[in-house]
C-alpha cells in the first residue's frame, strides 16, 4: 500500500515538474497598418500546458502583467498591440490575477422599468423591453469612464424631478425647465449624453428577417436576458425574443452580444430557432429625416455607415436652437466579414425616420450569423470623427481587420 501510495506521489510530483512554466503567445498582424484588439486564445489548451489547477496570468514580452479575462465559453482574452506586417509575443503562465480596472458592464436598469444598458470605456448602448422601440439605442461618450450607473441615477433623480414639477405647477416655467436641463441625460455636461432616437426602427444596428414582399419582420422587444460575461474586459449578454409567427412557422430570435473595452464595436450572434427553410435576414440602421442622405456603404469593404444630426425635440422649444448644436454628429457603424451581402436603402417613414440603409444575407436554419455594430461622435474629443469621410475611413479599415483576422500561435 506504502509502494503504491509512493508511487501515485512521485507520478503527480513529475507531472507538476514537467508542466511548463509559461505558454508562449505569438500575435501575427497580416495588415498594414498596426492593430489594438482583444485576442482569444483557448484557455484549456493553456491550463493543459501550465497544470490544470493553476490560476494564470498574461504578461507581455518583459514580463509585465497585463489585464486579462476568461469569458464564459473558455476564451482567455487580453488585449494585444501588434505592427503592421508584425509580431508581438505574450505569455500565459501560473499566477493569481490582479484586480484589474473594469472596462465593460452591464445590467438591468429596473429604475427604467425593464431597459438594459452595456457600456465599455468607448460606447454605451441599451435595449428596451417595453413599448415600440425594438432597437438599439445609444449613448454619445466623451470620457472613458463607464458612466451608465451615474447617468440613470440623475435621470431618475426624484428629489430633483419634484423641484422641477412644484416650479412649473407654480407657473416658473422657465426655471423648472433649467433646473431639469441641470440633471438630465440628454444634454451633455461634459461626458456625453442622450441624443439619439430609437422608435419602431433597428436603431443602431439591429436586424430583422425579411418577408416576401422585401419589407422589415421586425422584432419584438426582447422577452428574457442572461449575462455572461461581466468584465473586466469582456461583457456578454444573451436576449431571447418572443416567439413570432413567420412564414407560418414558429420562430424564436436570440442574439448574444459581445462589447470589448477598447472597441467601438460590438459583437452580435443571431440564431433563429424554429426555422426550417432558408429566409432572408436584414441588419442596418435607421436612416433620419434630418439627415437623409448622409450615409455610406461598401459592398466589397463589408461596411455600412450613417451620419445621425441627433433628436432635439425632447427640448423645451425655448432652448432647442440651443441645446441641439452641442448634439454634435453621431456615427453609426456596421460591419461584415461575411462576403455574400447586399446593401441597399429601404424606404419605411415613420415619425422622424425616412428608413433603413440595410445589409441583406441568406439565414440558413440553425446556423449563427454574426456581424458588428458600433458608432462614434463628433464631440469626443479622444476620436478623430469630424466628418463622415473620417467615419468611413474607420469603418473600412475595421471591416479590413474582421475579414483578416490575426492570427494566434500558442506554444
Amino acid at each position: 500500500m506504502n509502494k503504491t501510495f509512493l508511487s501515485i506521489v512521485a507520478s503527480l510530483f513529475s507531472l507538476v515538474m514537467n508542466a511548463d512554466e509559461q505558454v508562449t503567445i505569438t500575435v501575427s498582424n497580416a495588415a498594414q497598418s498596426a492593430r489594438l484588439e482583444m485576442v482569444e486564445v483557448d484557455y484549456s489548451a493553456v491550463k493543459a500546458k501550465i497544470g490544470e489547477t493553476s490560476k494564470v496570468i498574461v504578461t507581455d514580452a518583459d514580463g509585465k502583467e497585463i489585464p486579462s479575462q476568461v469569458t464564459w465559453d473558455g476564451k482567455l482574452i487580453f488585449q494585444a498591440g501588434v505592427s503592421g506586417k508584425g509580431k508581438s509575443v505574450y505569455y500565459a503562465k501560473a499566477g493569481v490575477p490582479q484586480e484589474y480596472e473594469t472596462k465593460a458592464k452591464g445590467r438591468l436598469f429596473v429604475e427604467r422599468q425593464d431597459e438594459f444598458g452595456w457600456e465599455n470605456d468607448k460606447v454605451a448602448y441599451r435595449v428596451y423591453g417595453h413599448g415600440g422601440a425594438v432597437g438599439y439605442d445609444l449613448f454619445n461618450k466623451s470620457t472613458s469612464e463607464l458612466m451608465l450607473d451615474y447617468w440613470y441615477a440623475s435621470e431618475q433623480n426624484q428629489e430633483m424631478r419634484s423641484v422641477s414639477k412644484q416650479l412649473h405647477d407654480r407657473g416658473y416655467h422657465d426655471l423648472a425647465d433649467q433646473v431639469y436641463n441641470a440633471f438630465s441625460y440628454h444634454i451633455d455636461h461634459g461626458k456625453g449624453m442622450d441624443c439619439y432616437t430609437v422608435g419602431p426602427t433597428l436603431g443602431g444596428g439591429a436586424n430583422a428577417l425579411l418577408n416576401a414582399d422585401g419589407s422589415l419582420f421586425m422584432p419584438k422587444c426582447y422577452q428574457s436576458f442572461e449575462i455572461l460575461d461581466q468584465g473586466p474586459l469582456r461583457f456578454t449578454v444573451r436576449f431571447t425574443y418572443p416567439e413570432q409567427s413567420f412564414n407560418q412557422e414558429k420562430v424564436t430570435e436570440v442574439r448574444t452580444i459581445s462589447l470589448d473595452a477598447g472597441s467601438h464595436f460590438n459583437r452580435v450572434s443571431i440564431v433563429y430557432n424554429g426555422l426550417t427553410q432558408p429566409a432572408k435576414m436584414a441588419s442596418g440602421t435607421v436612416i433620419h429625416k434630418s439627415n437623409p442622405s448622409a450615409y455610406v456603404y461598401s459592398q466589397e469593404g463589408g461596411y455600412i455607415g450613417y451620419e445621425d444630426l441627433g433628436d432635439a425635440s425632447v427640448y423645451n422649444a425655448k432652448y432647442r436652437q440651443e441645446l441641439s448644436k452641442k448634439m454634435g454628429k453621431i456615427y453609426i457603424g456596421l460591419l461584415y466579414a461575411d462576403k455574400d451581402i447586399e446593401i441597399s436603402y429601404q424606404t419605411r417613414e415613420n415619425g422622424i425616420a425616412a428608413g433603413h440603409m440595410l445589409s441583406t444575407s441568406l439565414y440558413k436554419p440553425s446556423a449563427t450569423y454574426t456581424y458588428y455594430f458600433g458608432n462614434g461622435w463628433s464631440e469626443n474629443a479622444k476620436t478623430s470623427f469630424q466628418s463622415l469621410t473620417d467615419w468611413e475611413a474607420f469603418l473600412s479599415k475595421k471591416a479590413e481587420e474582421i475579414r483578416m483576422p490575426l492570427k494566434i500561435k500558442v506554444k
